[in-house]
Parts: C-alpha cells; structure tokens; sequence
C-alpha cells in the first residue's frame, strides 16, 4: 500500500529509488511499452528527481515488476523438464532392478540415483525460480541481443 501523506511526497528520494525507478523505465523501453524517446525523457527526468513524489509519476503507469509473458520457451522449459523426470525415473528403475537381481547386500546404486536426483532438483530450481532463461551459448559463441 502506498502512503499518500503529505510527509511520503515531502521526503527527498535516494540514490537507490532513483535507480529503482531507472531500471523500471528500462524495463518498460525493452518490452515496448514506452518509445524510445519517451524512455529517454523519463530517465532524464528520473535522474534529476528531488523528492519521492517525482519518481512516482514517472513509473505510475508502468507495471512495478519486469514480467514478459510466457512464451514458447517456457512451455518448452516445462517439456524439457518434464523429459528429464521421465530419463531419471526410467534410470532408477533400471538401477534397483540391476541391483536386486545381482543379489548384493550393499545397494551400491545410492550414489547414482543421488546425482540423479541432485541433477533433477536443481533442474527445477532453476527453471521454476526463473534465474534460466534460453539455452547459454556454446563454448566461444556470443549471445544474440534481440534488442539490437
């Protein structure tokens, strides 16, 4: 909830919200939402703010979080990840079954299905917490910028 007192408008802004509300414009610019020229104009205004009030107008209209729509990337994401729970739980199944009928006492197949598992949890990880995004560029390949 936004605190609209007369004592909220009155505080000067910090480095930091400046920057904050810098990076929203950013973000906005690079989803299309604001034009090239207006984005400039927003940052020099965001840049040269005094007190909070300022950069309120200035982000008012914009979404207060970066969220692209989803994609097909991220149903892919979901197929990918999917695959992998499907590899780690046929490889399971051939692990104990190899290991029942060898007749060991040890069950020597832990640690495999320890990294097994460790690879589909971080797998998940990454991908529900959003950190991963596309596929990384092979060895000595740059990453395309689409924004130019």
């Amino acid at each position: 909830m936004v605190d609209k007192s007369w004592r909220t408008f009155g505080v000067r802004a910090s480095d930091l919200e400046r920057e904050d509300a810098a990076h929203r414009i950013e973000a906005a610019n690079g989803e299309g939402r604001l034009s090239l020229a207006e984005a400039e104009q927003r940052l020099a205004l965001a840049y040269s703010a005094t007190y909070r009030y300022e950069l309120h107008r200035l982000v008012a209209d914009l979404p207060s979080k970066h969220a692209p729509a989803p994609g097909p990337e991220s149903r892919n994401a979901k197929v990918w990840l999917g695959v992998h729970a499907a590899v780690v739980a046929v490889l399971t199944g051939l692990l104990v079954y190899r290991w029942q009928t060898a007749g060991t006492a040890f069950f020597w197949p832990m640690a495999p299905l320890a990294v097994l598992t460790a690879s589909l949890v971080a797998h998940a990880w990454f991908r529900l917490s959003g950190r991963f995004v596309g596929r990384a560029p092979l060895l000595g390949q740059r990453r395309e910028n689409p924004e130019s």
